[in-house]
């Protein structure tokens, strides 16, 4: 394994490597092209920005802060639009204002956004009727459509320009008061059927106001209050709050065409380092973290933050072995564990995980993935998710990193604040405050990968982890705090 480690490392050194889930593109000529062009196109984010993000997860690491990861399965192409984009934004600073309100902590947002256009795939074939076609791969790779699905390397280029068109219109809204918690963003919950979650947010917003009210009149400065957690480079993507961008680094040809040298800021002498310039935080992804492999190799020498799935195959020496190689010299905010096991398997792996990390020394925030492992197919051959089952999961995550002496550092999450012209949420998973049955599904069924949370279910999420941490906070602690905390509700 110190070969693996000790080996120079370049920003090509991966294609000596085996890629899994690599992608085989029959012009290798057109490929070249469109690389060649993706890699003298300007960076879409800033060294400084990917430092910042690394000192705010450092905190993260420390408990002082909370990391909220969440947004789409996968984007598409078609769901780059003024209203998607607003939608999903809005419901990222609203979740994140509840988890502010109860825990008191400062709020990481990283959104699964800006470039999220690829996904992995269990088969590199599937059958769509009497036909079986190549996998659908996601907008980068080749299309949705059955006659499609020929990968076309033009596709690289287009999720360049569609990432830079998501990015800059979450940069100008983000600059023009959109985020001010002076002027809280005026959701209408009109679609929202529960009229206590409602109530609930109403009661924080109003909160919010008078304390803000209040701290100007007496004079407070409450930018002195939060300079600790100020620093670690250029404010990244917007102006009044912190906003970063991630995505699964799967197709290494894309990452790589996207890697620059830069100065080290804190670097005396001069160093440099190399930067994925295609977003702040990428992660390698559960079929895609072998020791050996093209992806580990990749991301053991870019500089950014990045994310590691951590699933039920995965061994405990080999997650210890895994951090050897991708932060040797145990790094503060370099390394993020998104654990994904499942609700029936939490129990039989997250300890092991969590005693074997913690005996090695390496610093890591640990978040829970709640999504991932509990899919299922409906009655109506809808993949789908059940609220009761994504709780159980996050509720068994807390619970053992209480009994461990570890806390949970964040959540990720898989979700929108899309609603349809009659401004109506989508119908993808089961359950949660409005109750939404198996029969509804189909009503406003929009995912074309996996079902994500809508916008009610996602703030009963918010709720029920702020209320556990106030009640924490107030030293209230249980094995049931958490299902109080949603009113009994699963």
């Amino acid at each position: 394994m110190s070969e693996v480690v000790e080996a120079r490392w370049s920003p090509s050194s991966w294609r000596s490597k085996h890629a899994a889930q690599a992608v085989n593109y029959p012009d290798p000529e057109r490929l070249s092209s469109v690389l060649a062009k993706i890699s003298a196109l300007p960076p879409l984010v800033t060294p400084s920005e990917i430092e910042r993000l690394r000192f705010q997860l450092a905190a993260v690491q420390r408990n002082e802060a909370f990391l909220l990861h969440a947004g789409d399965c996968a984007e598409s192409f078609d769901a780059c639009t003024q209203q998607n984009i607003s939608a999903k934004i809005g419901l990222i600073l609203s979740f994140s204002l509840i988890l502010i309100w109860g825990g008191r902590l400062p709020v990481v947002r990283v959104g699964r956004i800006a470039g999220q256009y690829a996904k992995p795939r269990s088969s590199a074939t599937e059958r769509i009727g009497d036909r079986e076609v190549l996998s659908f791969r996601g907008d980068n790779v080749n299309g949705l459509d059955p006659n499609d699905r020929t990968p076309d390397p033009q596709r690289l280029l287009s999720a360049y320009f569609h990432s830079t068109a998501t990015l800059n219109y979450v940069r100008g809204l983000l600059t023009s008061g959109f985020a001010s918690l002076h002027h809280p963003r005026d959701w209408s919950l009109s679609h929202v059927r529960s009229p206590s979650l409602r109530s609930e947010f109403e009661k924080i917003t109003e909160g919010l106001s008078d304390a803000l009210d209040f701290s100007r009149t007496i004079g407070v400065d409450s930018g002195k209050e939060s300079a600790p957690f100020e620093r670690g480079g250029g404010r990244g993507v917007l102006g009044e709050v912190d906003f970063y961008t991630s995505h699964e680094g799967l197709i290494l040809d894309y990452e790589q065409a996207l890697t620059r040298e830069f100065p080290l800021a804190e670097s005396p002498s001069g160093e440099k380092g190399y930067y994925n310039t295609s977003a702040h935080f990428l992660w390698i992804g559960d079929r895609t973290r072998q020791l050996d492999g093209a992806h580990v190799e990749y991301f053991r020498g870019i500089r950014n933050p990045i994310g590691i799935k951590v699933g039920p195959t995965l061994g405990n020496d080999e997650l210890v072995r895994l951090l050897g190689v991708v932060n040797p010299k145990k790094e503060p905010g370099r390394v993020t564990l998104v654990t994904r096991y499942g609700a029936g398997k939490i129990e039989n792996h997250l300890p092991g995980h969590l005693q074997a990390v913690q005996a090695s020394g390496h610093p890591v925030a640990w978040i829970c993935d709640p999504m991932h492992g509990n899919t299922l197919t409906s009655a109506t051959g809808l993949k789908t998710r059940h609220f009761g089952t994504i709780i159980s999961e996050l509720t068994s995550c807390i619970k053992i990193h209480t009994a461990c002496g570890s806390r949970l550092g964040g959540v990720s999450l898989e979700f929108t604040g899309e609603l349809n012209e009659q401004g109506f949420s989508v119908t993808e998973c089961l359950g949660g405050s409005m109750e939404l049955g198996e029969e509804e599904l189909g009503l406003r069924y929009q995912s074309f990968c996996d079902p994500r949370l809508n916008f009610e279910q996602s703030l009963d999420v918010a709720f029920l982890v702020s209320n556990y941490f106030k009640e924490a906070r107030r030293g209230i602690t249980g094995e049931n705090n958490i299902y109080a905390a949603l009113g009994g509700k699963k």
